[in-house]
C-alpha cells in the first residue's frame, strides 16, 4: 500500500463527498486543511499518479442519463485472462472483477441507451462464445461508495429517488465530464465550462441542481479502495421473498460495515436479488461484518452467496455519452 502523509489521508477521507461548489474549490480545500492551494493540487496529482485516487469528480445514479447493468460470466479458469481482456476492451465496461464463484467475472456495463448497452453485451458474448448473465438494478438502498477510511465503521444513509424532471439538454455531456474527472487546476469549473460552451456559474448551478435531484450521487475525491489496503472485499447476494426485500435492504444499510446495498432482477440462474458490499482490510473483518448482517431479524432464513473479489481488471468512470458529448451536445 502506498505510504500516505497525514495530509494525504485527510484529503482522501474528508473530501469524498460535498466537494466545494465555488469557483476555486481547491483553494477552499486548502483553507480547511491550512495549507496552500498549490500543495493540495500537487498532492492530488501525486495521489492520482500512484493510483490511490481515481479522480476528483462525480458518480451518477444508474439508469438516469444512461443505461447500465451488473453482469456476470462463468468463465473456465484457463480462459479468464482472455475473456477479461475481451470485456475490458469495451469502453462501456467501467468495472470488471474476478470473484470467488462459478460465476467468476463480474462487470458493470453502461451506455448512453439500452440499445448500445445490449450491443456491448452481444459483442462480448460473440467474441467469447459464453453467456452473459444480466442483472439490472431494480431498487437502490444505498449506491454511494464513499466511507471513512479510518476509525469505526458507520451505518449508511438510505438512498432517495432521483428527480428526473430537472434534466436539461446538455446535462449528459456535463455528467460525462464529471464522471471522467475535473481538471486539477485552480478553476476547474471554468475549465469544464470552456469545453462545454458554458459559463463557470452555469456549470456550478447545474451541478448543484443535479446533486439536489440525486442524479449526481456524490461529488468529491473518488478513491481506489484496493490500493489503500481495502482488499478483502465481498459482494454478498441474498435470496429472500420479494415482500421481504425492502425491509432487509433497509436493515443492511443501517448495519455498520456494509458499504453498498441494492436490489437487482432475479434470474433462473441467479436467484439472489438483494446485493450488498462489504469492504474490509482482512477476511476476518469482512466475516465479522457479514456475521452481524446475517443475524439481522430481517435476514432470518435467507440463503446467500459470498463472492470475495480476487482481482480488479478495470475500474473507470461510466460511459454516459456518445462522441457528440464533448461539444456539449446531449446524446439522446
Amino acid at each position: 500500500m502506498p505510504l500516505l502523509t497525514d495530509l494525504d489521508a485527510r484529503i482522501l477521507d474528508d473530501w469524498q463527498r460535498h466537494f466545494p461548489l465555488v469557483p476555486e474549490p481547491f483553494r477552499a480545500m486548502a483553507e480547511a486543511l491550512d495549507v496552500d492551494q498549490g500543495v493540495v493540487l500537487a498532492r492530488l496529482t501525486q495521489l492520482r499518479a500512484t493510483g490511490t485516487m481515481a479522480r476528483v469528480g462525480a458518480t451518477c445514479r444508474p439508469n438516469t442519463v444512461g443505461a447500465s447493468s451488473l453482469a456476470a460470466m462463468a468463465v473456465p479458469d484457463w480462459r479468464v485472462e482472455e475473456v477479461a481482456a475481451i470485456i475490458s476492451a469495451e469502453p462501456g465496461v467501467n468495472h470488471s472483477y474476478l470473484r470467488e464463484n462459478d460465476w467468476n467475472i463480474w462487470f458493470v456495463v453502461t451506455a448512453p441507451d439500452l440499445a448500445e448497452r445490449d450491443a456491448i453485451v452481444a459483442r462480448i458474448e460473440a467474441a467469447s462464445g459464453l453467456e452473459v448473465l444480466m442483472l439490472p438494478l431494480k431498487r437502490a438502498f444505498n449506491i454511494d461508495l464513499g466511507f471513512a477510511l479510518g476509525g469505526p465503521r458507520h451505518a449508511l444513509s438510505l438512498d432517495r429517488p432521483a428527480d428526473l424532471s430537472v434534466l436539461e439538454a446538455g446535462d449528459r455531456a456535463l455528467l460525462q465530464a464529471l464522471t471522467d474527472g475535473l481538471d486539477l487546476v485552480a478553476r476547474p469549473y471554468a475549465a469544464l465550462g470552456a469545453r462545454l460552451g458554458l459559463s463557470e456559474a452555469a456549470v456550478i448551478e447545474r451541478i448543484e441542481t443535479l446533486t439536489r435531484a440525486r442524479i449526481i450521487t456524490r461529488l468529491g475525491v473518488i478513491v481506489r479502495h484496493r490500493a489503500l489496503g481495502w482488499r478483502s472485499n465481498a459482494m454478498v447476494a441474498w435470496n429472500l421473498p420479494d415482500e421481504r426485500i425492502g425491509a432487509a435492504g433497509q436493515a443492511l444499510v443501517r448495519h455498520p460495515g456494509v458499504t453498498l446495498c441494492y436490489e437487482r432482477a432475479r434470474r433462473p440462474k441467479w436467484d439472489y436479488p438483494l446485493f450488498c458490499m462489504i469492504h474490509a482490510r482482512s477476511r476476518r473483518e469482512a466475516f465479522e461484518v457479514l456475521e452481524g448482517a446475517a443475524a439481522l431479524p430481517e435476514l432470518a432464513g435467507a440463503s446467500k452467496q459470498v463472492l470475495f473479489s480476487i482481482r480488479c481488471f478495470k475500474q473507470t468512470g461510466a460511459l454516459l455519452a456518445g462522441p457528440g458529448a464533448a461539444s456539449g451536445l446531449a446524446a439522446e
